[in-house]
């Protein structure tokens, strides 16, 4: 029978407080997310808002919003939404012309530079509007929130969660996360079984979004194996804004495509060398981190070859196809395969190619999409700028399959599978007509899932023989 492993240890839960050498998102007067990075007695410059003293935030809980003074925060209580009471006025007859602002730019900046408030300046401004009485309240409080938006000094800070960051680089620069959203995210992660203690395959080249939702998923237990395409590890700059404790990050080893090769020979420099050549502690260092990086590169692939990994996720500018065909061998019985891709044809085709292959079962592809609302008093709305699409997903079942001679009845299970996908039929079929079946003994078609240690192992180079419908006539079941 299958078990599943218990994990004790609690997970290290979040800190939802401001840590030296931690990378803080702040949200701006006009809806700009800015990443900054607090350390101790530095000084973190915010754009127009100006700069103050990062140990100023040390300690604080995300969440709350400063105004900048002299380098100094002050701290700003939260703002409760308010009715706006609709009346019959309307902006029909309202010209807005430079004449209808008798207060310039030069004499607003002179009143920045004697060091007027911004809630003065604005209130200034209002009462020197020609036709600000005319104005609808629903234009009155946007005509406030540009000019807060315009002249204050405050921010706001954003706690870096998965969903957070993920939006900050979405709308920063989407190319470089290969358009996977939020939302294709979750669902991304939903479909591979990510979870605690599982031992899992990535290929992420969206600047490890994807490897930052698994391991936060995995709380620290468990296994996971990143291929890339660098010697070095990757450089993932998603997950320096994550702030990971490191129990967090020690699940995550990588890999290169040439070391996944079981035939790879190392190109390393010797890490050992006799005694009587070691000529500084230079040296003796030297080959000492040497031995350090072969080990690790020798046991990560030993951990790959031994297989027996839960999913594969894929984010990768390379042909999908290519890269399950070179992992897909580790995969236990009933993985799950996520493919997300922002093309819709890469997925459509790979989905034709796994139909013809009975080892993958029911491969589908689904599109995210996302509208988002803007949820006010009176002005709720669908927003007018959203992302047209959130890429596409192909989600499949790996199917550990073997042949063994076993009792006749599990040729239900054979036929059943031919039924449900007559494609796999069809390739069956030009499979036997290229090499004919032996009449001495019949083979039969099993479908096992790993449970248990004492079951066999798999044969690694069987091939699949159909049965006939005469076969089956004649044979009984019992």
């Amino acid at each position: 029978m299958s078990t599943i492993k218990l994990f004790t240890r609690e997970q290290k839960s979040r800190d939802h407080r401001i840590q030296s050498g931690d990378q803080v998102l702040l949200r701006l007067p006009k809806g700009d997310v800015k990443c900054v990075k607090i350390d101790r007695n530095m000084t973190v410059v915010v754009g127009k808002s100006g700069s103050f003293f990062a140990n100023e935030l040390i300690g604080q809980p995300y969440g709350l919003t400063y105004e900048v003074a002299d380098k100094k925060l002050i701290y700003l209580p939260p703002r409760t939404l308010q009715e706006v009471e609709d009346t019959d006025a309307t902006n029909e007859l309202i010209n807005d012309g430079e004449s209808v602002q008798p207060l310039t730019v030069d004499e607003i900046q002179a009143l920045k530079k004697s060091g007027v408030h911004a809630d003065d300046i604005i209130k200034k401004q209002i009462e020197q509007h020609a036709n600000y009485s005319l104005k609808t309240e629903y234009s009155k409080e946007k005509y406030k929130k540009r000019k807060e938006a315009k002249y204050s000094k405050i921010f706001t800070t954003i706690e870096p969660t998965l969903f957070n960051v993920s939006e900050y680089w979405f709308l920063k620069d989407q190319s470089r996360l290969r358009d996977l959203r939020a939302d294709s995210l979750s669902q991304v992660l939903n479909l591979a079984n990510i979870r605690a203690g599982g031992r899992h395959l990535a290929v992420d080249d969206a600047s490890g979004l994807l490897v930052s939702g698994i391991l936060e998923r995995m709380g620290g237990e468990g296994k996971l194996i990143t291929i890339c395409n660098t010697d070095s590890p990757p450089a993932y700059p998603v997950i320096n804004q994550m702030n990971f404790d490191s129990s967090i990050t020690d699940v995550l080893v990588s890999l290169n495509w040439a070391t996944v090769e079981e035939d790879y020979v190392s190109v390393l420099p010797p890490s050992e060398l006799p005694t009587e050549q070691i000529k500084s502690d230079r040296q003796k260092s030297r080959l000492g981190k040497r031995k350090v990086i072969s080990d690790l590169l020798t046991s990560t692939r030993e951990d790959l070859f031994s297989g027996e990994f839960e999913s594969l996720a894929i984010c990768s500018e390379y042909d999908p196809y290519s890269i399950i065909e070179r992992l897909s061998p580790y995969l236990a019985g009933s993985a799950s395969i996520v493919v997300h891709s922002p093309y819709s044809q890469i997925v459509v085709d790979l989905q034709a190619r796994l139909r013809t292959m009975p080892e993958y079962l029911c491969p589908t592809v689904t599109e995210a999409w996302l509208r988002r609302y803007q949820v006010l008093p009176g002005r709720t709305h669908p927003m007018m700028a959203m992302s047209g699409s959130g890429g596409f997903i192909l989600h499949a079942i790996k199917m550990c399959v073997f042949y063994d001679c076993l009792s006749v009845s599990s040729l239900v299970t054979c036929f059943r599978l031919r039924y449900d996908d007559p494609t796999a039929s069809h390739a069956l079929m030009q499979r036997r007509q290229k090499r004919p079946q032996p009449k001495s003994e019949v083979t039969e078609f099993v479908i096992d899932l790993p449970s248990s240690e004492s079951e066999p192992a798999i044969p690694s180079a069987v091939e699949p023989m159909p049965i006939t419908d005469a076969e089956m006539s004649n044979s009984s079941i019992s």
